[in-house]
């Protein structure tokens, strides 16, 4: 029964539902303000690192740089699985 209708259902491949280029805008701008915050975080952490340096706290700057590299690597995969489901 099933075999029947799966023929039926192949010319829905390949059909973008109504307001499908939007949802791509969407996702396309919030990627790159996230990738654009990235950027920033990593300028920061390291600004604060060369700050910090003197006073002896560089351990706790480069956590902070390792959690913003984190950040990073978790939007980067977000970005590369949306894209490959688009």
């Amino acid at each position: 029964m099933l075999a029947l209708l799966i023929p039926d259902l192949l010319p829905m491949v390949g059909t973008r539902p109504p307001g499908a280029d939007g949802i791509d805008l969407v996702v396309a701008w919030v990627t790159w303000i996230a990738f654009s915050i990235c950027i920033l975080g990593v300028i920061i952490a390291g600004a604060m690192m060369a700050i910090g340096q003197r006073r002896g706290e560089g351990g706790e700057h480069a956590a902070r740089l390792g959690w913003v590299l984190a950040a990073c690597i978790v939007i980067g995969s977000a970005a590369g699985l949306v894209g490959a489901l688009l």
